[in-house]
């Protein structure tokens, strides 16, 4: 073969290797142009320069492979072998633990190096099988994914930081997204009984990454539960549950949601407060997020929610979990809270701060760093507005202007009016020329 023709098939090989070596961002990217823009491969292949056929491979895949080397056990291994696949999944594919017992029962003289190397392959072709297994085959109504996201904003000139708490059901990928100034439990927990109005139930099992507000470390990979969180599960009859411990991609579902939050529905778009980003946030979900071709599934994730919905437990007519707990707000430019799905008014002066809310009977109390800031009656019904006039910029205006008179008895007569004296207006302008002197009284 001459060198003109290794030359030309050089590119050939490149080609070949950066497909062995996509990463998965990459990987993610062609999935999402040709799923969510209906690009063709041609078009990825020319915007992502790659080679057509690596584009036309990652379509056919339904799961991310990273590029692993085979392992190639060193001569010193060579007898080995059988033992360490045998044993390595029964040690968690420790290559420290191997090795010592290579050392001990078997007589091993070579390197803890060369064991490590020949156990990393192993360990990334058994994580990937998790991966896969939890991700990809979730029957209906069996399991729901949780998780936080956090995206910087403006609101006008003033720049702050939104969680979005993210719920992916596992069977239809359909997700609710809801905007909230923290991720303290009060906030965690009524955004999952909005999660559970907006699909009328919830699956019978919960996924989470092993937040604080869910559950505590108790030593030797063991945790324990939080009791609220606890008891909020068994009063909606769902089983929580979380990854192991380091496996947080066991969520892949979520994760993805919080990504495409990102990704799609932040770019380019502008809030005038929360209220708005809430409401922009539930018009994408409706019109693009639930509708669109699912780049796993192939099938609008609202259209397969249509076989998951009857599997769900359903929570018609259930009261709220949340009947004393503070939940955060961040006040709109409107200077009203949302609570329950109606709103109420604060001072003004709080328009972008975080209050906190609570409504333990009849009425609801608003609070400012601890110090109550308004109490309203409890509304009723849905969507509705409770304002008080001595809230609004108009009030401090009109106080400014006009000092309220003194409270005088309703019904009283002339007497009820204190005694005014008339003077001579010469008397004011001897006490300008002379400030020292008083007015006689």
């Amino acid at each position: 073969m001459t060198s003109l023709d290794m030359r030309s098939m050089a590119p050939e090989a490149d080609a070949a290797a950066g497909d062995t070596m996509l990463h998965q961002d990459r990987w993610e990217e062609i999935r999402r142009l040709h799923s969510e823009e209906r690009r063709s491969v041609s078009a990825i292949a020319r915007l992502l320069d790659l080679d057509r056929k690596t584009v036309r491979r990652c379509l056919r895949e339904s799961a991310w492979r990273p590029y692993t080397r085979a392992p190639r056990p060193d001569t010193l291994l060579a007898s080995y072998v059988d033992f360490l696949r045998q044993r390595a999944p029964e040690v968690q594919y420790s290559a420290q633990i191997l090795f010592q017992e290579l050392r001990r029962q078997h007589g091993y003289r070579g390197g803890y190096d060369t064991v490590r190397r020949f156990v990393a392959p192993l360990r990334q072709l058994a994580g990937r099988a998790e991966l896969c297994q939890t991700r990809f085959e979730t029957p209906p109504g069996e399991q729901s994914q949780i998780d936080w996201g956090e995206v910087g904003t403006e609101f006008g000139s003033r720049k702050l930081r939104l969680h979005i708490f993210v719920l992916t059901l596992g069977f239809s990928r359909r997700g609710f997204y809801l905007a909230s100034a923290d991720e303290r439990l009060p906030q965690f927990l009524e955004a999952h009984e909005r999660a559970f109005e907006h699909f009328g139930g919830h699956t019978r099992e919960h996924l989470y990454d092993r937040p604080r507000i869910v559950c505590r470390p108790a030593g030797e990979g063991r945790f324990a539960w939080n009791r609220t969180f606890l008891a909020f599960a068994q009063y909606w009859s769902f089983e929580p549950r979380v990854c192991r411990a380091y496996r947080a991609q066991t969520k892949g579902k979520v994760e993805s949601g919080v990504k495409y939050v990102k990704r799609n529905f932040m770019p380019g778009r502008r809030f005038l407060d929360i209220v708005d980003f809430q409401a922009q946030l539930d018009e994408w979900n409706a019109t693009i997020a639930d509708p669109r071709i699912h780049g796993t599934t192939h099938v609008p994730p609202l259209e397969r929610f249509a076989e998951e919905r009857p599997h769900l437990v359903p929570v018609t007519g259930h009261p709220s979990f949340l009947l004393r707990a503070r939940q955060s707000r961040i006040v709109a430019s409107d200077y009203l809270v949302s609570f329950d799905t109606n709103r109420y008014s604060v001072p003004f002066g709080l328009i972008g701060q975080t209050v906190e809310v609570e409504a333990p009977d009849a009425q609801v109390r608003i609070f400012h760093r601890g110090t109550l800031v308004a109490t309203h009656p409890r509304l009723l019904g849905h969507h509705q507005f409770h304002i008080l006039p001595e809230h609004g910029p108009g009030a401090l205006q009109r106080d400014q202007r006009r000092p309220r008179p003194a409270p005088f008895a309703a019904g009283a007569g002339h007497d009820a009016f204190p005694d005014v004296e008339i003077r001579d207006l010469a008397l004011y302008d001897a006490l300008a020329l002379h400030p020292a002197q008083e007015i006689p009284a």
